[in-house]
């Protein structure tokens, strides 16, 4: 079976692309050239790589032709941002693929309602990204249920492991919390520091798109949630982070509009997109239909990618040690 990975060498293709090697797929990996991928694997060996700009090929009405040229039984859509992408591929495959398997996102939600949030919930997305990609999903499930097209979607939390910086305790991409954490700083988090996140390693991520290929007569027309087995608050965040250093967090709680001002325009934006989200999904129905299993708690995930950040000098703390990485 042929496999065309589309963005394979980011982070959850780091993972993916040699899981599905291992599992005897032809594989076959579309990426614009610009990176590595994170982790070294033998099997990248077995990988035929095409350098590829989906953007550029897309302007030009090159990109379907190109896929349908490579004749797959299955594409694994990484890096698909727009229903109009979405209904090139379709059009270009229709009728001659198995399967096709897209990455949504949590944030096709929007607010937490219910928690855990199933994937049966309504949608109510918020902000450009998850509009977007909340479209893609109601295009993809309809061209499955009403038109055969055997399309599956995906649907991660806040992808996390080493190369890759973490969602931190603030809910943005600060790096610096992590070093204030770790020597006794005080940190502020927004309101009471209730807010949730939820995070997922990106190897689990990578295994639950080659379930979806194995179980697809059970994923095909349906949408799934992709997560660690539970979403974690702000506090229980910083206080286990602060913990993995020996020390008990030192934590202020300000009311919003207070706890904006002290930080940057554009971390106070992810914060407010991630507190206003406060994800935490249900991973039900992945565990019942596909046998998704994640391997990686939130705090373990998080863990990981924080050793690699200190490893890489990127936060400077003392060095994780494996006593620290199991009490995550």
């Amino acid at each position: 079976m042929r496999i065309v990975v589309i963005g394979a060498t980011g982070h959850i293709g780091t993972y993916l692309v040699p899981r599905l090697v291992e599992d005897g797929y032809d594989v076959i990996a579309l990426s614009r050239g610009q990176r590595r991928p994170y982790r070294r694997d033998g099997a990248w060996q077995w990988v035929r790589l095409e350098r590829c700009d989906r953007e550029q090929e897309e302007r030009e009405g090159s990109f379907g032709a190109r896929l349908r040229a490579l004749h797959p039984d299955a594409v694994l859509d990484l890096i698909c941002f727009t229903e109009e992408s979405a209904r090139l591929a379709v059009e270009a495959l229709r009728g001659s693929i198995q399967h096709f398997v897209h990455c949504g996102t949590l944030w096709v939600h929007g607010p937490t309602v219910e928690a855990p949030t199933s994937e049966s919930q309504p949608r109510r997305p918020f902000g450009d990204y998850g509009v977007r990609k909340a479209a893609i999903e109601a295009y993809l499930l309809d061209q499955a249920r009403r038109h055969g097209f055997p399309a599956t979607i995906l649907h991660p939390g806040h992808i996390v492991g080493p190369g890759w910086v973490p969602v931190n305790p603030q809910g943005n991409s600060d790096t610096t919390i992590f070093h204030k954490l770790a020597v006794g700083e005080e940190v502020a988090l927004p309101d009471l520091g209730l807010a949730t996140l939820h995070h997922v390693h990106a190897d689990d991520v990578a295994q639950a798109f080659q379930a979806a290929l194995q179980f697809r007569s059970q994923s095909a027309g349906e949408s799934f949630h992709v997560a660690s087995p539970a979403a974690i608050t702000l506090r229980g965040y910083a206080e286990a982070v602060a913990r993995w250093f020996g020390r008990e967090a030192n934590l202020r709680y300000l009311p919003w509009d207070e706890w904006r001002q002290g930080v940057a325009a554009q971390q106070a934006e992810a914060t407010w997109s991630h507190i206003a989200h406060s994800p935490c999904a249900s991973i039900a129905k992945a565990q019942r239909l596909i046998t998704y299993t994640p391997r990686y708690t939130s705090l373990e995930g998080i863990c990981e990618a924080v050793a690699w950040l200190i490893e890489q000098k990127v936060v400077d703390a003392p060095a994780l040690g494996p006593v620290s990485r199991m009490g995550a």
